[in-house]
């Protein structure tokens, strides 16, 4: 039965959601920097406080209750409102201050970090911030739950509850062996995928959903084989290898580009690319900090346009 006196902690309310969230307590506690004995002793004390099982543990798997999942959506509310309260008594406007979670997807975090860390150090000097590198669909269960303050992820996110701002958008760029035919090209159609060994990243990642919908747009079939990566460097060296071509954002020419024999071969204008944009909560109340912080990632994205507009969803 439950404490009618018990208050759970907003710490407690953190472990439950990350659990729920991640189904993994090992990744819900790396998530939310803390121990995973911390992060069980948390949801424990939550569980004992309110009466209810939230969680179901097993040796092989992790899930949510009935009562937890009738729970759940109230618990991100509670987290919020909280985090919308300390920002707001921090001082929201255009300030922002301490610990900033922050996170990219692995297609853009290598090759925007390197200027974007130093730019923050001189601009927003106030700021520490903590980068999550995930792929894009962890990253906004991680934004809604609380677990992460803004993400930088290709647009639309497609999710309620967040703003969007554009922040650059770049073309996307075929790399091939030094010696392929289509070498140096910059005329080339989107058609030309049909039938080429398409090189992809695994699956989660939207670069490689991306690639499809272009192809799908233009009724290619491009072959494929049994090659599975999880970064861009991967793959740009199958491409070194002869295993096939790929298709990579402008920003990551430069880095990934620079060993082995490989060319590069542009689309044609208007060029296939992609719009990259910083995600927040529309509930965090740190809208003008967040603007600022973004007026810093677009002074130095690489190779990008710049995308003044900004909108939400």
């Amino acid at each position: 039965m439950a404490d009618q006196t018990y208050q759970p902690t907003l710490s407690q309310l953190r472990a439950f959601v990350a659990v729920a969230e991640y189904r993994h307590f090992g990744t819900a506690a790396a998530r939310l920097n803390v121990s995973q004995p911390t992060l069980s002793q948390a949801l424990a004390a939550l569980e004992n406080g309110l009466g209810v099982q939230l969680i179901e543990r097993s040796t092989r798997r992790v899930l949510v209750t009935d009562a937890g999942t009738q729970l759940l959506a109230q618990a991100k509310m509670i987290l919020e409102a909280a985090d919308g309260f300390v920002a707001t008594a921090a001082g929201v406007g255009d300030r922002l201050g301490g610990p900033l979670r922050m996170g990219l997807i692995p297609t853009v975090a290598p090759y925007v970090l390197p200027a974007l860390l130093p730019a923050m150090r001189a601009e927003l000097p106030a700021v520490v911030p903590q980068v999550i590198e995930d792929q894009t669909a962890r990253l906004l269960d991680s934004l809604r739950a609380g677990v992460l303050d803004v993400a930088v992820l290709a647009l639309p996110s497609e999710a309620t509850g967040l703003v969007e701002i554009p922040l650059y958008t770049e073309d996307f760029v075929m790399v091939v062996p030094g010696d392929h035919e289509l070498a140096g090209r910059v005329d080339l159609s989107p058609q030309v995928l049909d039938d080429l060994p398409l090189l992809l990243l695994d699956e989660g990642h939207c670069l490689r959903d991306q690639t499809l919908d272009l192809c799908r747009s233009v009724d290619a079939h491009p072959s494929s084989g049994d090659t599975r990566a999880t970064s861009l460097a991967t793959v740009v060296q199958c491409v070194a290898g002869g295993l096939g071509v790929t298709l990579v954002p402008d920003s990551a020419v430069p880095v990934e580009t620079r060993r082995g024999d490989l060319a590069t071969a542009r689309f044609a204008s208007p060029a296939p690319g992609r719009t990259i944009g910083l995600v927040f909560r529309s509930s965090s109340g740190r809208a003008d900090g967040y603007r600022r912080l973004a007026d810093v990632v677009r002074s130095v994205a690489p190779g990008a346009a710049a995308t003044p507009s900004a909108g939400s969803r």
